[in-house]
């Protein structure tokens, strides 16, 4: 039987306004089931001392409202600050770092009245989408313990499946809060690059790629979380305009029209089932008076992978340069983040100018097709969740796989315009492992795409009606 616990945020904050439930009786709930559910999974790792939380839960018993989150337990993903508490970033360069200060949007979390419990756990400095570092182990998929759930926020998309969580944080660099979403049976939504700002500082301006973003079990949640996060910053360069994150009661799609890009006309190797799944799913969207167009390849993914890799590239070499530079860190760096480095630090004005040249020319494109539809869909991902022991697939339905991320190909096309994507999701496969399907939207039609993935999740309840069967650490 389910518990409060399990409800929407929304219904569980409207508890705590109406006196149904206390933030005491609520956070000892929380930590008694991270108790007995999260030594299965390995979702949420430095967990604050018990009697702390309580003391901080009864405080906010007795305090007049803060915000919209006031009383709610929250784990933050662990690449963010939260002050006083520990962030490893999944390094063990990093194992005793204890933050200063919170991160930006941690603040505007905080002073909304969340209370923080701990992080959710990550690979190392966030890179590929397999949750695993020697900090803090691997965290497994609650539909299959033998499976990844995914990442970069994978930690966070397992406590939001097992309950432990109503509401979860996530970043997507490539794909980090979608492809875990799809692999837990929940939503993540990466929105507009700008909604949520980024830290003050010389990133930035040309840091243009990763953005933070909410999580949840229904897309009203999360807009309830982005009423939260989405701020305007005058010290961020590129904010983009606050929007009304409040979903209309009855969401609809009628006459919305979808254009449909599969397997991108065979250039990204699927799985056998995914792209037949996802299909299946958009049929829903159909029912509700939308209207489905398969639509060709409209741009080369080829040159869009390969641009999105020389501009990570770039960007993470300046982030990681001086862990590199240092033989004795560098040594400590996964190989992956030392394949990022040695490309960025190599690359030249011509790489990058026809790398920004790319994706100039696919934005022109993207916007064109976004005349003609208003939602454009593909697959979260082009796999199913693969075992905990894999570092990386390596190849893909007989395809083998050029790079550590090649195999998260269907993430780029978003990533690199900053379009705003929710991962919804579709079902499972025969051996029970969960897939989603990628709602795209034109840049700043975030409220927009949240209405239509709302209007899905109201006819379909796959988080609330196919939970993981997860009962005991």
């Amino acid at each position: 039987m389910g518990t409060i616990l399990d409800q929407d945020a929304g219904e569980i904050l409207a508890a705590l306004r109406s006196g149904g439930v206390t933030a005491e009786t609520l956070m000892a709930q929380t930590l008694e089931r991270i108790s007995i559910r999260n030594g299965a999974v390995n979702a949420i790792v430095d967990l604050r001392d018990p009697n702390s939380l309580m003391a901080e839960a009864r405080d906010a018993d007795a305090a007049e409202v803060k915000g919209a989150l006031h009383g709610l337990p929250i784990a933050v993903k662990a690449l963010a600050d939260v002050k006083g508490t520990r962030n490893t970033q999944g390094s063990p360069l990093f194992a005793e770092h204890l933050s200063e200060k919170d991160s930006a949007f941690v603040a505007a979390m905080r002073a909304e009245g969340a209370i923080f419990i701990g992080k959710t756990n990550v690979p190392e400095f966030g890179l590929g989408s397999h949750s695993y570092n020697p900090v803090h182990g691997v965290t497994r998929n609650p539909y299959a313990l033998d499976r990844t759930a995914g990442g970069s926020s994978g930690g966070a998309g397992a406590a939001l499946a097992t309950g432990m969580v109503a509401l979860a944080d996530g970043s997507d660099m490539m794909g980090s809060l979608r492809n875990p979403a799809a692999w837990n049976n929940v939503y993540g939504f990466r929105p507009s690059w700008g909604v949520v700002p980024r830290e003050a500082g010389s990133e930035s301006f040309w840091q243009q790629l990763s953005t933070i973003g909410p999580m949840a079990r229904s897309p009203r949640d999360v807009a309830l979380l982005l009423s939260a996060m989405a701020r305007f910053e005058p010290r961020v360069p590129f904010n983009m305009p606050l929007q009304n994150w409040t979903l209309p009661e009855k969401c609809s799609t009628a006459g919305k029209r979808i254009g449909w890009l599969g397997d991108w006309g065979g250039a990204m190797p699927m799985e056998p089932g995914i792209v037949d799944l996802c299909r299946e799913g958009l049929q829903c969207l159909e029912v509700l008076g939308a209207e489905v167009v398969a639509l060709a390849p409209p741009f080369d993914a080829e040159d869009i992978f390969w641009a999105w890799t020389d501009l990570r590239s770039f960007a993470l070499a300046g982030e990681l340069a001086s862990l590199f530079d240092d033989p004795v860190a560098r040594q400590r760096l996964k190989p992956e983040a030392q394949w990022e480095v040695e490309r960025g630090l190599v690359m030249d004005a011509r790489a990058l100018h026809r790398a920004n040249a790319v994706r100039a020319a696919w934005f022109a494109r993207a916007a064109g097709l976004f005349e003609q539809y208003d939602v454009l869909a593909l697959p979260v991902a082009q796999c199913w969740p693969f075992p905990v022991d894999w570092e990386w697939p390596s190849e893909i339905n007989g395809v083998a796989m050029d790079t550590y991320h090649r195999w998260m190909q269907v993430m780029v096309p978003v990533s690199l315009l900053g379009l705003p994507a929710i991962s919804v999701p579709v079902g499972f496969n025969d051996q029970g492992l969960p897939m989603g399907v990628q709602l795209i939207g034109a840049k700043g039609s975030d409220t927009a795409l949240l209405e239509v993935a709302q209007a899905y999740h109201e006819a379909t309840f796959w988080p609330q009606k196919y939970p993981p069967n997860i009962h005991e650490g």
